[in-house]
This record gives C-alpha cells, structure tokens and sequence, in this order.
C-alpha cells in the first residue's frame, strides 16, 4: 500500500502534528444526546445541548482554523446523525490512504457514508474498514508508529488488519481503561517531542514506553473530563486547546507551544473536543 507523499496528491498525513493543510469537519445542526453512548454524555444528559450555541462556537473553530490557513471542508449533515460533529471516528488519513472505519455505536452508523460519497465526488480514494471495528478517535499517528487503543469501539483484529496492510510501520495496541471513550482522551501526541497522557486510564507497561519516547504533560483527572488531552496540533508548534484547561495550556507554553484558545465547551458536553471534530486529510510534513 502506497503511503509515500508526492507533489499534487489529494490526501497525506504521516503524523498528528505536521503542518495541516485540509481538514474534514461537520457542523453540529442536528446535534442532541439522544442515546448515552459515553461517559460525559452521562452527565449532561439532562441539561442537553444548545445547539445554536454550538453551532456559534463550531463556526469560531472553523473561522480560525481558515485564518491559519487550514482549508476546511464542511460535509453535509443530517438529523439522524447527531454526533456527526465528531469527524474523527468516521476515518483517519495514514500516508496517501484515507481509511473509512466501522463505527460501533448504532446511533452513528451511516454517518461514514456521507464521508465516502464526498471521497467520491472530489475522486479521493479511501479504503474500506468495513469488515474491523475501528474509529478514528483511537489512531494516533507519529510517523512509522501508529499508536491503536483497543476499547469497546475498536478491536484487537483491527489492529491486526491494520498490520497486516501496513507492513513498514509499527501498529501498536494500547489497551486503556474503556470509560474514556477513545485513545485520544487519555493519550495525544503532539509534536516529535511531546505528548499528552492521562495515566489513570492507561497501563504502566505503556505508560513506561510513552516516558521512553516523549516528554510527558500529564493532565489531571479534571481537565481530563474537560477534554485536556484532546487538543489539535496545527503544525508550527501551534494548538488549539479549551480557554477552561488552564494547567495543560500552562505547561503547553512553558513547553514552547502557541496555544489557540477557542471556546467548544458546548460540544464537548457530548465527549469530543477538537481533535475529536476534526479528520486532516492533507499535512504537510516539516
């Protein structure tokens, strides 16, 4: 399988960091808690969610992330689809591939379908998950590592496919406490360098691999729950983070980061933040 950048290619990503180009989001319209299918939608349940304020404060990510350059696609969105703001899960671009995964929940199945008929129209090839339970919310990519959190969305055999079509790389389980929904709650990479990590959710097996290879912001059980890990690295040291997790965007600039801050406190009631809101198609490599 081709995963090598050239000049032109309509799709590349090799990593969670490098210089984002062209990102797929969904505006959150038809956005409501109507099955609990994680732990944060637990809690807000009854409050809900304002969906004209979320469609506010998804408008002012997207404003900014086209202000540093990034192109944005917007796909189409449908009432019966009310966590389709959460673009992440539906795929995740490795090398010149774009993977469509198999979403578990039943209220997000056929979500991935909006994605393949867009794929088709702009005549980006993608390659079908269809037979493995994956999202996108636990693929973490750095470079010939890609990290894989095995939870009750995504499966050992998925890991194993992904392995087996990817030969040159390094496709790593991680197991990891499976109330946090996704990897990328508990564990983000976010330059060569760093990363962030929850420990609480993760085992110290690789908790000690992840302190081999990064140097560790650890996030408190607080902005845990606020979404502290699942930032968006833009590329260029910037990141887009929550105004509300004061500690992560502290040690994210004593670390040399340009923290954007953007307020998505709407829409992480439903369990995702930026990283989760986002699938990059293109990054282009530093």
């Amino acid at each position: 399988m081709e995963t090598q950048p050239h000049k032109g290619k309509l799709a590349y990503c090799n990593s969670e960091y490098d210089s984002l180009q062209k990102v797929v989001l969904c505006e959150p319209h038809y956005m409501t808690i109507r099955d609990v299918i994680n732990e944060t939608q637990k809690q807000y349940k009854n409050e809900g969610i304002n969906i004209d304020k979320a469609v506010e404060q998804h408008g002012r990510f997207v404003k900014e992330l086209r202000s540093q350059g990034v192109e944005v696609v917007l796909l189409p969105y449908h009432e019966k689809f009310p966590e389709q703001v959460f673009t992440r899960d539906i795929g995740f671009t490795l090398g010149q591939t774009v993977f469509i995964a198999k979403m578990a929940s039943e209220v997000r199945s056929g979500e991935e379908d909006v994605l393949k008929q867009w794929l088709d129209d702009e005549e980006i090839s993608y390659f079908n998950l269809a037979e493995d339970r994956i999202e996108g919310g636990d693929v973490i990519i750095d470079r010939n590592t890609i990290y894989v959190g095995l939870s009750n969305r995504t499966n050992r055999k998925a890991v194993e496919r992904l392995q087996s079509l990817l030969t040159q790389f390094e496709v790593k389980a991680v197991p990891f406490t499976e109330t946090y929904l996704h990897l990328d709650c508990v564990f983000n990479v976010i330059s060569p360098e760093v990363a962030l990590i929850y420990p609480e959710a993760l085992t110290k097996v690789d908790i000690d691999l992840f302190s081999s290879r990064y140097d560790l912001i650890e996030v408190s059980k607080g902005e845990q729950f606020t979404l502290g890990t699942n930032v968006l690295a833009i590329g260029d040291n910037k990141i887009f983070s929550l105004p509300v997790n004061k500690e992560v965007n502290k040690q994210l600039r004593n670390k040399g980061f340009d923290v954007i801050e953007v307020d998505i406190s709407e829409i992480i009631k439903s369990g995702g933040s930026f990283r989760c809101c986002t699938m990059p198609l293109l990054r282009k490599e530093q």
